[in-house]
């Protein structure tokens, strides 16, 4: 189920973003990916994570950018969350990276 929130959640957001910065399918999108992540590693996982102090600042930009969105004011309000969401997953970006470097390790994927 969460996962399936978490797609549904992408596919409103890119959605709303391809129909020029629609206010409502990108609300629903955030809220339907917030919603999956719920699922995923559940609440209490969840609540700490955005809520540990270094990155509050973060959260706070994230959820400020959501409020604004809900607001019908979307490219700010996505301004706000694009620098919330950079924020909260610096520490993952590294390891990300690490992971798309290993891939071409792959034998059939290292010669396309």
């Amino acid at each position: 189920i969460g996962v399936g929130l978490v797609g549904f959640g992408l596919f409103f957001f890119l959605f709303g973003i391809l129909l020029y910065f629609d206010s409502v399918l990108l609300a629903f999108g955030n809220l339907l990916f917030l919603s999956g992540l719920v699922f995923i590693i559940g609440f209490r996982r969840t609540f700490t994570f955005f809520f540990q102090r270094p990155k509050l600042k973060g959260t706070s930009f994230f959820f400020g950018g959501l409020i604004v969105v809900l607001m019908r004011w979307p490219i700010l309000g996505m301004l706000l969350e694009a620098y919330g969401f950079i924020s909260l997953f610096r520490s993952f970006f590294p390891v990300a990276f690490g992971f798309l470097g290993a891939l071409a390790n792959i034998p059939l994927l290292s010669q396309v």
